[in-house]
């Protein structure tokens, strides 16, 4: 039978098939061959044991998530503030892999999240916001989810468990507030999940990243990251050199479409700092 994996603790993988759910034990061939069945995969199994993982569309180290849609950004307004530098790292990962980026702004009635929204809105990426007090912001967020496979990820404390119990009271997920002596908040998701929402979509609620490391998550190359970066990506075609990486060169569009404000100076400044990361790296690396 086939299935797709909705969880994994401990060597026990909870596979859910058209008929029925299963606890299944993987063959240690996997283990040989380094390999680790994680939830979104696609798996055949018999006999409640996993004997083979379908081919993936991309994979996620950590937390462990294959088969992904589209990876949910929730941002909070404030407590904590927005990081846009570690946002914008990530969403290049999710180009780089063929992952969509959504974005959904909370605790929007606590501080105005326009001036950040307009960054991406300009780059093409949905953009969400979620007042409670408005159901309707709510289920824009659930429509956004149907027949996806989709996983919720953001600062810790910015409230993307709250958020899924509220799109599906069913989920009853852990919350916790933001603790005051560290400014963020503490981790209440300790594994990874995938659950079944009644319009088909399937989410996992991940634990909240403070740090992120680019290299821990996809190797991007920098001739590879323009492309990571959609505005960049589509205006560069227009630029002087055909190997131009936007930083110094004379008569760039990049960096004109930036003084023109066609670009995003933050977005700029976060292709820039990853780009001299890289060339950093493969220079002393």
């Amino acid at each position: 039978m086939e299935g797709i994996i909705t969880k994994a603790v401990g060597g026990l993988y909870t596979v859910e098939s058209s008929t029925g759910i299963y606890a299944c034990k993987a063959r240690g061939i996997f283990r040989k061959q380094g390999i680790s069945p994680c939830a979104g995969d696609l798996v055949v199994f018999e006999d409640e044991v996993i004997n083979d993982i379908l081919p993936r569309k991309n994979m996620l180290i950590r937390p462990p998530l294959a088969n992904l849609d589209q990876l949910v950004f929730v941002v909070s307004a404030c407590d904590p503030a927005p990081n846009l530098q570690l946002l914008d790292r990530f969403m290049a990962v999710c180009e780089y892999k063929k992952i969509k980026p959504v974005l959904v702004f909370t605790k929007t009635d606590l501080a105005d999240v326009t001036s950040f929204a307009a960054h991406y809105n300009r780059s093409g990426y949905a953009v969400y916001f979620v007042d409670y007090q408005k159901q309707e912001t709510v289920q824009a967020v659930y429509q956004a989810l149907e027949g996806k496979v989709s996983a919720f990820t953001g600062n810790s404390g910015v409230g993307k468990s709250t958020l899924l119990n509220t799109i599906d009271p069913r989920l009853n997920l852990e919350t916790a507030d933001i603790s005051r002596k560290l400014g963020r908040g503490r981790h209440t998701t300790r594994t990874t999940s995938l659950y079944t929402l009644e319009n088909g979509g399937r989410v996992a609620d991940t634990p909240g990243f403070s740090t992120f490391e680019t290299e821990a998550y996809a190797s991007i190359e920098a001739d590879e990251l323009a492309d990571c970066f959609p505005e960049i990506r589509d205006c560069q075609k227009n630029c002087r050199y055909s190997d131009c990486r936007h930083l110094r060169e004379p008569d760039c569009t990049i960096r004109e479409a930036v003084h023109e404000g066609m670009i995003s100076a933050s977005r700029y400044d976060s292709y820039t700092v990853m780009l001299e990361e890289i060339l950093s790296r493969k220079k002393y690396g």
